[in-house]
């Protein structure tokens, strides 16, 4: 299959690519999200979150904050994307 062949079926269905990239988007940041959830209460569990201190310098807590910040950044613009390929 041609290059050319393969942009027109690109264009030709836009807004279900979109849809399917959205789709993409959604499922990576809620894995994300779960995972993150289940390693705080995993930690939490063990006790190893309670002893610590609860600064803003603990580098695991920087870590999870990060990964829930770009898990709902990703959500984001899974929505945003949904909602743009309705309107093409």
């Amino acid at each position: 299959m041609s290059l050319q062949v393969l942009w027109m079926v690109v264009q030709g269905h836009a807004a279900q690519w979109l849809n399917g990239l959205a789709m993409f988007f959604a499922i990576a940041g809620s894995w994300l999200a779960i995972a993150t959830r289940v390693r705080v209460q995993r930690a939490a569990a063990l006790g190893s979150a309670l002893s610590r201190a609860w600064d803003e310098s603990d580098p695991v807590l920087r870590l999870n904050r990060f990964f829930y910040v770009f898990a709902f950044v990703t959500l984001g613009m899974a929505l945003t994307l949904s909602w743009w390929s309705t309107t093409l």
